[in-house]
């Protein structure tokens, strides 16, 4: 089996294929090494790696395989983990200068899931400076290329991660999620990004544990390999108060879904979000081929009150418990969107706290009471087709300036207050031939249905030219000059030289 053919497989297919004796972890990984050496350079997407750990992992899950052991879900499966979640042993700099040399001395609960079902950690993938905005560049590993067009932005905060699943460079990812960071990548990219209910995926990295905002989940080129890299990963854990048990895998067996009997509402932006006037004929055309294959499929009217402040308040809350120490100590050690998240939270008081969470709650009883007349939600993911990653963040749609750096992720960020499971599915290409991702929203904590209705729109997807998965040209990409470094002030540190850890944890 050629290195070409083995890597584009899916996760599911390979996890398989292990399990039947007919395929080494050790030749999986080495396949996944040579694509990364091959192609990463081109879009910067895996910055910190432990290739030679690895290779000792993978030898003894080999060995496990001809023993006959029992194996995980994940077993052999080289995976890539978001650079905000701590690594034992692997570099993790939170994309930020101050821990440029942070080396964490044990995984946190989400790594150890994975490792536990099997899964080899490889390296580490980009993100914003910690984890905020949705364009995934910092001073220490340069900016992530969109693997499209990589002088674009593969989005963020997972943004790493959603382009090396797109170039296949490894089978699965990790990714989080707070006003977006799962979704917007993975539109920008052509792959899936699923939100989960709140607590369904223990976060031990939050220190408000109990915003339901702030969620980790599953990135993969499918649905099926999203939901494969959950069952490893969901249920109780000591360190999520919002976590709670889950029982015998109850995502072993998705629902089936006939698709003759869905009913769909479908907005193009919440009636608070600016979408640029191109993406919203993109959607229209999309919902346009889906209806004929539907119960019922028609615009819907939310009321999401003043969500957009409502957002600002409890997002920058977290980042008040998150860096007061570092602001206090040093302003300027803040990249500029960490630092006005930081002084926006730091500025607001306890009536704008409270105000906050009552709205958030207002919010949240208005978005259910749409799931009495339909199944799901659609929705674009983004309003605009990706942007160059030379623009740390987008300044006007259609022409009117945005409030602030981050009011563009509004599409996303309206489904976070409602705390409804969300995903993002590859839906062919937009008016620029660029990828298309179409959030799809069900209610609240029916996150197996969505996943079920999700593999039944993807097989849809997958028998239509407008609508089904796109893929990057490699062969153009191999050819790219494009320097996604050009933006490094701060290298990492070598081994030994690590900087203090002070438990900074990024939302």
């Amino acid at each position: 089996m050629s290195e070409h053919s083995l890597v584009e497989k899916s996760a599911v297919a390979l996890r398989a294929l292990i399990g039947a004796k007919q395929l080494s972890p050790v030749e999986l990984l080495e396949a996944c090494i040579d694509r990364i050496a091959d192609l990463n350079p081109r879009i910067n997407a895996v910055t910190a790696t432990c290739f030679e750990r690895a290779r000792d992992e993978a030898r003894v899950a080999e060995q496990a395989v001809m023993a006959g052991k029992p194996l995980g879900l994940l077993h052999g499966l080289p995976i890539g983990i978001k650079d905000l979640e701590e690594t034992a042993g692997l570099l993790t700099t939170y994309g930020s200068a101050l821990y440029r040399g942070n080396i964490p001395l044990r995984d946190n609960a989400l790594v150890a899931r994975l490792r536990a079902a099997g899964a080899i950690v490889v390296g580490k993938t980009n993100v914003p400076e910690m984890g905020a905005g949705a364009n995934s560049r910092n001073t220490v590993w340069g900016a992530t290329g969109n693997p499209f067009n990589p002088l674009l932005n593969a989005g963020g905060s997972s943004g790493g991660s959603a382009a090396a699943l797109a170039t296949d460079l490894l089978p699965l990812c990790s990714g989080s999620d707070t006003g977006g960071s799962l979704r917007i990548p993975a539109a920008k990219c052509g792959v899936v990004g699923f939100r989960p209910s709140p607590g369904l995926v223990p976060s031990e990295r939050k220190l408000l544990g109990w915003t339901p905002i702030s969620v980790v989940g599953p990135m993969g080129r499918n649905v099926a390999d999203a939901v494969l890299q959950l069952r490893a990963t969901a249920g109780l854990d000591i360190t999520d108060p919002l976590s709670y048990p889950l029982g015998n895998d109850p995502f072993a067996v998705l629902p089936e879904i006939d698709l003759s009997q869905l009913r769909i509402g479908y907005t193009e932006d919440f009636g608070v979000c600016d979408v640029d006037n191109d993406i919203r004929q993109v959607f229209r055309n999309k919902i346009a081929a889906i209806s004929p294959y539907v119960k019922l499929c028609e615009p819907i009217t939310i009321d999401m009150g003043q969500a957009h402040r409502c957002f600002d308040v409890i997002r920058a809350e977290s980042f008040v418990a998150g860096f007061e120490a570092a602001y206090r100590n040093d302003p300027a050690s803040l990249g500029p969107n960490t630092r006005a998240n930081y002084e926006l939270g730091a500025a607001m008081t306890l009536a704008d706290s409270a105000w906050a969470q009552a709205e958030q709650t207002r919010i949240f009883r208005r978005f259910q009471a749409q799931f009495s007349s339909y199944d799901l939600i659609l929705s674009p993911t983004t309003p605009v087709s990706p942007f160059p990653w030379s623009e740390l963040f987008l300044k006007q749609i259609n022409g009117i300036e945005l409030e602030n750096y981050y009011r563009w992720l509004a599409l996303t960020y309206v489904v976070t207050l409602a705390t409804n499971p969300s995903i993002s599915l590859p839906c062919g290409v937009d008016h620029k031939q660029m990828p298309f991702g179409l959030q799809v929203t069900g209610a609240f904590r029916a996150d197996s249905y969505l996943l079920g209705c999700a593999a039944a729109l993807e097989q849809l997807f997958n028998g239509s030219d407008e609508l089904r998965r796109p893929r990057p040209d490699l062969n153009k990409l191999r050819q790219s000059a494009v320097d996604l470094q050009s933006i490094v002030t701060h290298p990492p540190l070598q081994a030994g030289q690590q900087a203090e850890n002070s438990g900074v944890a990024a939302v």
